[in-house]
């Protein structure tokens, strides 16, 4: 029960990585607050609650102040508290620049950048008043890495890994641990669908990227959950502003 009695937002866990997150975070006892724009993340809520945990679903676009601010008014008026905040919610766009529209540049900025901005606006104030949070944020392996049509994706985890750094120096003297998650690529429903709408033989593509990794398989929603869960626990107290590598090896390491 590493997160016993702490009360936990994550953001765009209605399906993937995040609702992974939520269902390991209630196991180990955490109150976990589902956030997504659909109504998907009743679905997490509902497992949850079957498995025994408890869990309430907060729908919320990540994008519109309102919107996340009436999210964490209720978050609070029914915990009392946040304890951690996972800026999980996050988009993907395919090509190189001068492939990519103004409007999927304008959507990814503003779901994958602004989507941890305005979440994370809105809780630290009750975290500094507390003097205690944690926040993780989700960047990605491809904000150290160079890779072929993904301009606008990697432009926004490069710089949620910067923020990153930068809000852990801001808030530090409040007792607030700011991290980020740098995953490689997560078999996800998204990865699946954007493989079967993305290539005519989605099987030889999946290979393709399978060998991007030093195992040659792609990682699973569960394996970036526990490197969250770390994160999230009383274990990682001396970690600060830094990033977690959950690649199979893709930043530091290459096939001969």
């Amino acid at each position: 029960m590493r997160l016993k009695g702490k009360v936990v937002l994550i953001t765009g866990s209605g399906s993937g990585i995040g609702k992974a997150t939520a269902l390991l975070f209630a196991g180990e006892g955490a109150k976990v607050i589902v956030n997504d724009i659909s109504v998907q993340g009743r679905k997490t809520v509902e497992e949850i609650q079957r498995q025994g945990g408890e869990a309430i679903f907060l729908q919320a676009d990540v994008t519109k102040a309102a919107e996340v601010e009436t999210m964490v008014e209720k978050a609070l008026d029914r915990y009392g508290q946040i304890d951690v905040l996972f800026n999980n919610a996050g988009i993907s766009g395919v090509g190189a620049v001068h492939e990519t529209s103004e409007e999927m540049w304008d959507r990814v900025v503003n779901v994958n950048l602004k989507g941890v901005f305005l979440p994370s606006k809105s809780v630290i104030p009750h975290m500094m008043q507390r003097k205690e949070g944690c926040i993780i944020n989700m960047s990605s392996c491809i904000a150290e890495i160079g890779l072929m049509k993904r301009a606008v994706y990697s432009a926004t985890k490069g710089a949620v890994l910067a923020l990153t750094k930068s809000m852990q120096v801001d808030y530090a003297p409040y007792g607030i641990r700011v991290n980020a998650l740098l995953p490689g690529t997560i078999l996800t429903p998204f990865v699946e669908d954007y493989l079967k709408h993305s290539y005519e033989n989605p099987e030889e593509a999946l290979e393709g990227i399978k060998k991007r990794q030093l195992n040659s398989e792609l990682g699973r929603p569960e394996d970036v959950a526990r490197a969250a869960l770390f994160l999230a626990s009383d274990e990682s107290r001396f970690i600060m502003g830094s990033p977690l590598y959950v690649d199979g090896g893709v930043v530091f390491g290459k096939m001969a």
